[in-house]
């Protein structure tokens, strides 16, 4: 015996060596950390064996040229394959592009899987399309079909998480014009001995799977599970691979559901398409704005019509705003739908512009029909919210409002606000609250007609402090409004 234990003349079985791997942004390691040094992420370097040999140079062989063409063709482009549900292909562009790829996320239960079989089964009536399911058994997706009334759609089914055996079947002259993979996360290579769902399996199986949809010209769909944050989960380098990210969005317990294209290689970015779930499955919303403002009751304090964009149509939508006095001694701040840190900017300038006494107040914050809002006209919405429920009096009734607001008071105009006022008077709105600017920088014309044609009362401020003179209260001594005392409550009072 050896000094270390082995047996004289026995060779020693040297440890495969392995590499640790980060699962948010694919970063190799030679040793485990519980935080990634490339991304920051914590806990998410896994163990997987390294390759057997250190990738070369390219070395003497000269490889082939490549041909290169301009950038007029003389090729006529094949047409987009419209689905025919109105919401999908609004987010896509006008339907998907031949060749191209995308990937559909989501939190679980909330809806890709039925969504991807009715957009499969809309499209099987013009062309091939075919359904693999690495999650679900061939019973399974029949029985969500009959449950949505599309069973006898001509689909084709399949579960298999081999992507040879996929590439394979998809890779012939016979295939279909659109493939769905649901979902790319149980997709595996069998030349890697990483199990299925880390950063190289991932990587490596929506590669080839592109790969043959570019070189055959048939539309490829991933679904994606996400992680807690919300992100899509694997590498980010999978949204870089793919023509077109979506995100569909909503809370489980809520009807409504929001597809938001984050990435559109052949399509406007940012557009969203509204769905309703119901018994039959996801039902488009053709009028967004009238759906979310269904259960708007008589006017009550607090609440606030929204004029927003999302993407390339205008949206209206209620923000409800609370305050009462904390018992707490750091008063808390509850909001949905909204930016934390932009709701902390808008009370900040209230008390210090307009004197409105917010800080000992608990604020909660909630967009109405779980739509989430992300463009600064919001603020001005969201200031009206907040002096109507700190002053008791509702915001007058029949208006919308929006508008940007600076860290100076200003309201400050923009984009778009033909297509809001129009959105609004089409649903019966009769007032707006709008940035004194908005009318010269509207389009010539739109603003002006409607304000002189009497269809819509335009109400414009320049200042902070003018939004407070609508929710002035009567007094017998001075008309200013009792919603606070301050430096510019106490200019009010002097003249």
């Amino acid at each position: 015996m050896s000094r270390f234990g082995y047996p004289v003349g026995t060779n020693r079985v040297p440890r495969k060596a392995v590499n640790y791997v980060c699962q948010s942004c694919g970063a190799s390691a030679p040793k485990w950390a519980g935080r990634c040094e490339s991304c920051g992420a914590w806990n998410t370097l896994i163990e997987e064996a390294a390759p057997e040999s250190a990738p070369k140079g390219l070395g003497s062989k000269k490889g082939r040229k490549i041909h290169f063409e301009g950038l007029k063709g003389s090729r006529e482009r094949e047409p987009r394959r419209v689905t025919g549900i109105g919401e999908f292909d609004r987010v896509t562009g006008g339907g998907m592009v031949p060749g191209s790829s995308l990937l559909v996320g989501g939190d679980p239960g909330i809806g890709k899987s039925t969504l991807m079989l009715q957009v499969a089964a809309s499209l099987a009536k013009t062309m091939p399309c075919a359904y693999i399911s690495g999650e679900e058994a061939v019973d399974q997706l029949r029985l969500r079909a009959e449950r949505l009334g599309i069973a006898e759609s001509p689909v084709a089914l399949a579960s298999a998480t081999s992507v040879r055996d996929i590439a394979a079947t998809l890779d012939d002259a016979d295939g279909p014009d659109l493939a769905i993979i649901d979902s790319i996360q149980t997709m595996y290579l069998d030349n890697l001995e990483s199990a299925p769902g880390t950063v190289a399996q991932v990587r490596s199986s929506a590669q080839e799977l592109i790969r043959v949809a570019k070189r055959r010209g048939f539309a490829l769909i991933f679904v994606g599970h996400v992680t807690k944050e919300g992100l899509i989960a694997g590498p980010r380098v999978l949204e870089h691979m793919v023509d077109t990210v979506l995100y569909f969005e909503g809370e489980r317990g809520h009807q409504f559901r929001i597809l938001r294209a984050v990435k559109n290689r052949f399509g406007p970015s940012d557009e969203i398409g509204v769905f309703e779930m119901t018994d039959l499955g996801l039902a488009e919303v053709v009028n967004p704005s009238a759906l979310f403002l269904a259960d708007r009751a008589q006017p009550v304090t607090g609440a606030a019509v929204f004029a927003g964009i999302e993407g390339s149509r205008p949206v209206l939508v209620e923000i409800q705003c609370l305050t009462v006095p904390s018992a707490l001694g750091t008063p808390r701040r509850a909001v949905v739908g909204w930016d934390a840190g932009r709701l902390a900017m808008v009370m900040a300038v209230l008390e210090a512009r307009c004197g409105l006494a917010l800080g000992p107040n608990d604020v909660y914050l909630n967009v109405a029909g779980g739509l989430k809002i992300g463009e600064p006209a919001a603020d001005l919405a969201v200031a009206a919210a907040l002096v109507s429920a700190t002053s008791r009096v509702p915001v007058p009734p029949g208006a919308v409002v929006f508008g940007e607001i600076g860290l100076s008071g200003e309201v400050r105009a923009v984009s778009r606000a033909d297509a809001r006022l129009k959105e609004a008077s089409k649903l019966g709105f009769e007032r707006a609250i709008i940035p004194a600017q908005t009318r010269a920088g509207a389009k010539k014309g739109k603003v002006e007609k409607e304000a002189r044609d009497g269809i819509m009362k335009i109400t414009e401020i320049s200042r902070l402090e003018d939004l407070l003179m609508l929710f002035a209260k009567p007094d017998a001594k001075s008309p200013r409004p009792t919603a606070g005392d301050g430096p510019a409550a106490e200019r009010r009072r002097h003249g």
